[in-house]
């Protein structure tokens, strides 16, 4: 990302006896790409793995299908030669109507895994 810094001078910090020199981080936000940019796909095995849904009338077993989809992610991150996404990425999509071809162009994957 790039960015830069913003010196704010000597501050006065609790519990430390001498002034502390403090900065700000400026962030310089590029432009998001167009939706139509074409996203090339690693050569390399790529999954994510949706939050499971919960076909049961038991909240309760929400917590359930949240672990089990964790779980299948964590144990696909332990196969070297496969790339996958982040949980935090997958679990965007919770709840939400999708089409697995669209999460896989928006993510730059190759294999969706969904399941209830």
């Amino acid at each position: 990302m790039p960015f830069a810094f913003e010196y704010l001078g000597e501050q006065a910090v609790k519990n430390i006896r001498k002034p502390v020199r403090v900065y700000r981080v400026l962030i310089r936000l590029e432009p998001v790409p167009h939706a139509n940019v074409d996203i090339q796909l690693s050569d390399k095995l790529s999954i994510a793995v949706l939050p499971f849904t919960n076909l049961s009338d038991d909240p309760k077993q929400e917590i359930f299908c949240d672990g089990l989809t964790e779980e299948i992610i964590n144990g696909l991150t332990k196969v070297p030669s496969l790339f996958v996404i982040a949980r935090n990425s997958a679990f965007t999509y919770k709840g939400k109507p999708v089409k697995v071809q669209q999460v896989a162009e928006d993510l730059g994957i190759r294999y969706v895994l969904e399941g209830s």
